[in-house]
């Protein structure tokens, strides 16, 4: 059996949408076990490894059983394992609106055009800003949109710079500023944003509001 035709997942589930401009609405979550970034903040260091392998087909089935409209390939990181790539055609061939949460780090040029990349950049409070793969903006497209999540001012500072240099509000849908939960006040983000009339949405964890901010599988 090829590469691409086994997935190593850590869990899929029914839930809505928490963040970007898809937020509120009905979604499953197909979550792919591994990452090769360690971001200082990051919320989800269970599906840094470990999974349970499965076949694609077993997947994809599963994915479409929910019956949602919305359907997203999030991790982990889902470009590190190959299947990734065909799961992501045969989710779109299935008639489902297509998401896939990236850290930017991998190459995103194959993904189908289809698919809505939800691209984060890694600010410098990430301790991960050194792995953005900054080619992979020129293949970014009105259907995408461009995260950076903030842990604080100097944070903001650079994204604003980014935004402006490569041209993000004209070149994705969105641009989504996420502040680092417990640490980044979202009313200091908000003031900032409103202080540069900056093209870019506040973008908050809708997930973490709802239930606690620590609970899996939601």
């Amino acid at each position: 059996m090829s590469t691409d035709e086994q997935i190593r997942i850590h869990e899929i589930y029914e839930s809505i949408q928490g963040e970007s401009t898809f937020a509120g609405l009905p979604c499953t979550f197909v979550r792919l076990s591994r990452c090769n970034l360690r971001c200082r903040w990051c919320d989800t260091p269970q599906a840094f490894e470990g999974g349970t392998q499965l076949p694609r087909t077993e997947v994809l089935e599963k994915a479409l059983s929910f019956g949602t409209p919305l359907v997203e390939l999030t991790g982990g990181e889902p470009l590190l394992q190959p299947g990734a790539i065909p799961l992501l055609r045969e989710l779109c061939d299935a008639g489902r609106t297509v998401l896939l949460e990236t850290s930017g780090e991998r190459d995103i040029s194959a993904v189908d055009p289809r698919v809505h990349r939800i691209m984060d950049l890694k600010a410098p409070g990430s301790d991960e800003s050194h792995r953005n793969r900054w080619e992979n903006i020129a293949y970014l497209t009105p259907r995408d949109e461009v995260k950076v999540v903030l842990a604080d001012r100097a944070d903001y500072d650079w994204a604003k710079g980014v935004i402006e240099e490569h041209g993000l509000a004209d070149r994705v849908n969105a641009v989504l500023l996420s502040p680092v939960w417990g640490e980044l006040d979202p009313q200091d983000l908000v003031q900032w944003v409103l202080e540069d009339q900056l093209r870019a949405r506040v973008n908050l964890q809708m997930h973490k509001v709802i239930w606690d901010a620590d609970t899996q599988g939601v």
